[in-house]
């Protein structure tokens, strides 16, 4: 009888490929696009209606409120759904936990989902990335030894704690929200995943700095998809103006990084609705201006 001990590995969670960009995760966010039942709503009796409001405004609002493990609820736009749901949450346990917390309302009798999206909020660090690789190259270190793996550890121990407040975001407090998934090309022509790191980094610089231009007028959330969802990335802009999202997109697509190498998925786009005022909104109500 053999006793075959596995094979000792480094941690896998760092790419032992010098041409895999670091990355850093945080919260894990669910979004969920909703359609109401506005028939069966009408034909309720109005007992029932205030019943229902009640309970899940009451529910909403103690998830509005929970620190960084926080959802939202957003108004839709267009014939895409009604209501937006955006869940920031420690983990998928957690995000599995907000949703059944939900679906447990009498409200979600009423809803029928239309899409949702499952990912993580993601920082990429491109600039620090190369510089690293680059420092291990001339050391002569080898992707993969745990030299390699000790290194990468210790430099995204240290950004993970000085990013801490961009990878477990709240959700921020603007009036506006525009959400959309989109992908890196991996065409025959055109492929991300084969340019050489030093050209997406040259290229993701280029497009970090007509975002940062935006900087105090919107808010940019980016959480990464692969594996989770059906696109690569998901993109959350949070404004009190919403003509930013249009001049922040329509700028963004003439960097390079966008204009050969991004494709887009749907738009969804919503006005916030304080649970507070999700009573109204069933009864045909928009949501107040901020006062």
């Amino acid at each position: 009888m053999h006793n075959h001990k596995p094979e000792a590995r480094g941690n896998p969670l760092i790419p032992t490929n010098p041409e895999v960009p670091l990355t850093m995760e945080g919260s894990s966010v669910l979004h969920q696009m909703m359609r109401v039942r506005w028939a069966n709503w009408k034909a309720a009796p109005e007992g029932e209606r205030a019943g229902v409001a009640s309970e899940a405004s009451e529910a909403l609002g103690r998830m509005e409120s929970e620190g960084r493990n926080q959802s939202g609820v957003f108004s839709l736009l267009g014939h895409k759904g009604d209501l937006l749901f955006v869940h920031f949450r420690d983990s998928f346990d957690d995000l599995n936990a907000a949703e059944l917390r939900l679906a447990g309302l009498r409200l979600w009798d009423y809803l029928e989902p239309v899409t949702s999206y499952v990912s993580v909020v993601e920082l990429g660090v491109y600039e620090s990335t190369v510089k690293l690789y680059d420092s291990l190259a001339e050391k002569r270190v080898e992707p993969g030894s745990p030299e390699w793996i000790a290194a990468i550890e210790e430099t995204l121990g240290r950004q993970r704690e000085a990013m801490a407040p961009r990878l477990y975001p709240g959700i921020p407090d603007y009036r506006y929200i525009c959400f959309y998934p989109m992908d890196r090309t991996r065409g025959e022509i055109k492929n991300w995943y084969s340019a050489p790191i030093k050209e997406r980094r040259r290229m993701m610089a280029e497009h970090g700095k007509v975002g940062r231009k935006y900087a105090g007028a919107v808010k940019q959330i980016i959480s990464g998809s692969i594996g989770f969802d059906d696109w690569e990335w998901g993109v959350d802009l949070f404004s009190n103006d919403p003509v930013v999202f249009k001049k922040l997109i329509y700028e963004m697509r003439f960097d390079e990084a966008s204009a050969a190498y991004a494709r887009f998925g749907p738009f969804y786009t919503g006005i916030r609705l304080p649970a507070r005022e999700l009573g109204g909104f069933l009864k045909g109500q928009a949501p107040p201006a901020a006062p």
